[in-house]
């Protein structure tokens, strides 16, 4: 196995919306993140990762890109940019960009020539259709065939119907695509993680689906198309392969088996991928919204089945949470009672499992979900079309605010609380874009860097470890006891050392760890400031290093 930065990097994640508000408009901006690199460099990250900052009409907050050569106007101009740019590598840190090039906006210069007549020379640069071939689901509700009356003519939007998906099999695109990363790159950005790049390859003898089985279509039809390594391919040759960089392919729909296709060393296509058979574990029958119990079972069995599938030939990004999902510890901890103990917990599991790591802000010091009472409070495109189809097919509206108080991605899109001023010290605007989660007085940064054993600190100590203990990154893994419902155990071993890992997922007490004997290992961190023996209190994660 090959080793590099990348692999031994770990990346943190900004919504920059959320992130801190510099100039009182309530809108995070390029400021608010140069005040707070300081802060990111003292927690240990080392990859910056910026959700979309191009000019956008901002339907889907952000990833509806009109130029991406500009700098959306809310977040600054060029020059702050740059500044930024400085002062991520004068603290050692590294900068990514968010690459969204599945579909564009339909604000876009070239949707906009695209849609005023059939001979127009942008017209092939989308996916145009006098018919509507077949009916498939958007992601954000409805259908993916937008009727558009210029042309009298339908495109596809596998997402919003302000973002048109651009037609990848036009190589004028796929240079336009290569042009634009380049043009970054040359600024001294340090790689890129590509939206949905699985689905920029069509199927196009369109076929039919079966729409009350999403994962499959996602996964079958809208994934892994029949052209995608080869662009994949030509992306790397002609855009990546000049520059030390590093690139992530959010990857929805690919499963383990396919993962080597993408990631293999090989291959020279990408880095490492996102993967998300964890993501669906709570999803009932009904999708996101329609809330099931998730068993650690299956969870485990997740990174199983990927380490086992990749080896030593591929990697990953390993995440709990992100901008799309909602917080960790409310999903897969306990924000309650719990909430530090289970916070801690998921770290070490984060940080720890085979792949490059990546923290959602906020995670570092244990926001949580928020449950806004009025479907009015939330700004998610995708929660607020699915509370209109509710509605019009009269289904139960309070079961459905339930399922968003769990699953919304409003959730993690709430801004970081950074003190327990107005707004959570995020700005000082007297209404931001969003609301600021109401437990900012008792969960903010402010207070978790006065306390040295807070969830911050906690995490700083777990990035000095990885960096300390190579094996964390680079060693085998091996699950231990895989069917058991409340620990999640499991062994990191190679030449330089052995460790293992114990977590209880459980408010339950765990007795008897498998395993050595407790004396044939040393402590080497645990989220309880005392042990009693080889019983586990609720939540409690110990690693220990064999002598």
């Amino acid at each position: 196995m090959t080793r590099t930065w990348w692999k031994e990097s770990v990346i943190y994640q900004i919504y920059p919306r959320s992130f801190k508000d510099s100039n009182g408009d309530g809108i995070g901006d390029l400021g608010g993140i140069i005040e707070k690199l300081d802060y990111l460099a003292e927690l240990g990250v080392d990859i910056l990762w910026l959700s979309p900052i191009y000019q956008s009409p901002n339907d889907d907050n952000g990833y509806d890109i009109s130029d991406y050569r500009d700098i959306m106007t809310e977040f600054g101009q060029m020059e702050d940019f740059d500044r930024m740019l400085e002062g991520i590598h004068a603290r050692g840190m590294k900068l990514m960009m968010d690459l969204v090039v599945n579909h564009s906006s339909d604000e876009h210069q070239w949707f906009q020539e695209s849609r005023k007549s059939k001979d127009n020379p942008y017209r092939d640069y989308y996916m145009w259709r006098d018919e509507k071939p077949v009916s498939w689901p958007s992601f954000f509700g409805g259908e993916a065939w937008e009727y558009d009356e210029p042309t009298d003519s339908y495109y596809l939007h596998l997402f919003s119907k302000k973002q048109p998906d651009l037609n990848w099999e036009n190589p004028k695109v796929r240079e336009e695509v290569y042009s634009l990363m380049r043009f970054w790159l040359d600024k001294g950005v340090d790689g890129f993680r590509m939206d949905v790049i699985p689905f920029i390859s069509k199927h196009l003898n369109w076929p039919e689906v079966d729409w009350s089985d999403f994962p499959k279509i996602v996964e079958e039809t809208y994934a892994n198309g029949p052209r995608l390594h080869e662009f994949l391919h030509e992306m790397y040759q002609q855009a990546l392969a000049d520059y030390d960089i590093t690139t992530v392919g959010e990857a929805p729909g690919v499963p383990a088996k396919l993962g080597n296709l993408y990631v293999g060393e090989s291959r020279q296509e990408l880095d490492m991928i996102f993967h998300f058979g964890h993501m669906f574990l709570d999803w009932g029958p009904g999708g996101k919204f329609d809330i099931s119990d998730w068993d650690l079972r299956d969870f485990k069995g997740v990174f199983n089945e990927w380490y086992e599938a990749l080896g030593d030939e591929g990697w990953v990004s390993i995440f709990l949470d992100n901008h799309d999902f909602p917080r960790l510890v409310s999903r897969w901890g306990n924000d309650g009672e719990y909430r530090e103990q289970s916070a801690k917990l998921l770290a070490i599991l984060l940080l720890s499992l085979r792949g490059t790591p990546s923290i959602y802000q906020g995670t570092e010091i244990g926001m949580t979900n928020v449950a806004f009472p009025s479907i009015d409070d939330y700004r998610d495109i995708e929660t607020i079309n699915a509370w209109r189809e509710a509605e019009e097919q009269g289904q139960d509206l309070n079961e459905l605010l339930a399922g968003i108080h769990k699953q919304g991605r409003d959730n993690v899109r709430t801004p970081v609380q950074w003190d327990d001023s107005p707004n959570g010290g995020f700005s000082n605007a007297a209404e931001p874009w969003i609301m600021v989660n109401p437990n900012y007085p008792s969960i903010n940064a402010a207070d978790v860097l006065k306390n040295p054993d807070s969830i911050f600190y906690f995490y700083q100590k777990l990035l000095q470890l990885r960096k300390q203990y190579k094996t964390w990154v680079y060693g085998e893994y091996e699950m231990i006891d895989g069917n058991d419902e409340q620990l999640y155990a499991y062994r990191r071993w190679d030449e330089e050392g052995e460790y293992y890992f114990y977590l209880n997922f459980s408010t339950e007490v765990y007795q008897g760890l498998p395993g050595p004997s407790l004396n044939e290992m040393e402590l080497i961190v645990s989220n309880y400031p005392d042990q009693e023996g080889d019983q586990l209190r609720a939540w409690e994660a110990r690693v220990y290093r064999a002598k």
